[in-house]
């Protein structure tokens, strides 16, 4: 059994992920079982969920499909895991983010400790200060659904190098998503909507955050809506045009605009 694994699902470590679903709230997933149920849940079937996790044989549940309508039009599709799959995702942020800290960016502040929106904004206004006035806003809109599964687990191998939590991690990539329609496979993506996925989003966009820097630009992001600034017109086409393409060629299927 392994050491990380153990790790995640230690008595402390889940006591404080259950802890954290309870705070947050939120709508039962495909199961019906609801935040103020979860605590007899776990007295019923901890024991098992866990053995069963610890021999890989644990299957989470599809997520279900929720469409939040946008401001600007369009919807945004969310997936809801069942309270007992978000508690053992929350658990295994709560170990595997502190590996993860060190090697992210400076410049990315979405869904990390001690980093905010406001941070991020007061960032682009010290660039537009510095006379970096024109602005290249990537608006990776479709990331999450379009995450390519086996380049994401490559990298999450890098960091976690442990089969047994990269078997759980991944066996949440492919729980499927449960709509009025039925039951759809998830090939590709990481739903929105669970506690795993804002990680496995920056885990696979730092790669973009260290392009970036090796360019030399300046730039912020928050989750999937980076900004870079540049001084002029002619720079911020000839970065839209040659980001764009390193997004199409290493992370695939993403969508940019100036």
């Amino acid at each position: 059994m392994s050491e990380l694994l153990e790790k995640i699902l230690a008595r402390d470590n889940m006591n404080a992920a259950y802890k954290r679903v309870c705070a947050n709230k939120g709508a039962g997933g495909v199961d019906d079982v609801t935040v103020e149920q979860l605590s007899d849940y776990i007295k019923e079937n901890w024991d098992s969920i866990r053995e069963q996790i610890r021999q890989r044989k644990y299957k989470p549940q599809p997520v279900r499909r929720v469409e939040i309508p946008k401001p600007d039009g369009g919807v945004r599709k969310l997936g809801i895991p069942t309270v007992m799959d978000r508690v053992i995702q929350q658990g295994i942020v709560q170990i595997i983010s502190p590996m993860c800290e060190p090697m992210f960016s400076e410049w990315s502040y979405g869904f990390r400790p001690n980093r905010s929106c406001e941070m991020a904004i007061r960032q682009l206004l010290v660039y537009l200060n510095e006379g970096y006035e024109w602005i290249v806003d990537i608006d990776l809109e479709k990331f999450f659904d379009n995450v390519p599964q086996d380049r994401l687990m490559s990298l999450v191998h890098d960091i976690v190098n442990d089969g047994d939590t990269e078997s759980l991690i991944r066996k949440y990539l492919k729980a499927g998503v449960m709509t009025q329609q039925g039951y759809e496979e998830t090939n590709l993506g990481t739903p929105q909507g669970g506690n795993l996925s804002p990680l496995l989003s920056n885990i696979m966009l730092d790669k973009l955050d260290k392009e970036l820097e090796a360019r030399g630009l300046r730039f912020t992001r928050y989750a999937d809506d980076c900004v870079i600034a540049v001084r002029s017109e002619a720079s911020a086409k000839r970065v839209m045009h040659t980001v764009t393409d390193w997004i199409q060629r290493k992370l695939r299927s993403m969508t940019e605009h100036l």
